[in-house]
């Protein structure tokens, strides 16, 4: 399979809704977890191992090792197939998510490039148009930013970049977004094996 890129999986993932006995959908009952990984942002549905609770928040092992509380991942969903709790949950969950993982994000802002001669992947950014883009590169030439307060502080009128984040973040776990900068775009397995 030469040109496929290698497939980007999460190893630990936050639960944003549990089901103790399943939903209407499923062939049989039996517990179900929605849950959002902590690297690449999968949103997935996971069976839940027997006897096991979960509620929101908790964090849960989704790698290819021994589980202990997730038996398989029944599939990856997108945002308007997560539960109305889950949904509800979601941009915190994210935020929460950023927010401790803050180094990876503000080397994106210290890393960022051109896409194409007239876009750059900052402006991909909610609330970043090209005036705030030359703000931010010319402030990272001086010295590379080193948090989102000092983004805030060394960019003049720029919204809080740590919620632009989130919202991209939000923006590409849809399948509408052409470029991605934080969540890799997934095909699904049985659409792809079939077309």
């Amino acid at each position: 399979m030469r040109g496929r890129k290698p497939l980007r999986k999460d190893e630990w993932a936050i639960v944003l809704d549990f089901l103790a006995h399943g939903h209407h959908g499923m062939e049989r009952s039996q517990p179900v977890a929605y849950v959002v990984g902590e690297n690449y942002f999968s949103l997935l549905e996971v069976i839940v191992k027997d006897d096991v609770h979960l509620k929101l928040g908790d964090r849960v092992y989704i790698g290819d090792g021994k589980r202990d509380v997730v038996k398989y991942i029944r599939k990856r969903i997108r945002p308007d197939e997560l539960t109305a709790a889950a949904r509800d949950e979601l941009e915190d969950m994210v935020t929460e998510m950023v927010m401790k993982n803050e180094k990876k994000f503000i080397d994106f802002f210290n890393r960022a490039g051109s896409i194409t001669t007239r876009l750059h992947q900052l402006e991909l950014l909610p609330g970043i148009g090209k005036k705030h883009l030359w703000a931010i590169i010319e402030a990272r030439k001086e010295k590379p930013f080193e948090s989102f307060e000092d983004i805030k502080k060394r960019v003049p009128l720029l919204p809080h970049p740590e919620k632009m984040v989130v919202r991209r973040i939000l923006d590409e776990m849809g399948e509408e977004e052409k470029y991605r900068l934080f969540v890799p775009k997934f095909e699904r397995e049985k659409e792809r094996r079939f077309r």
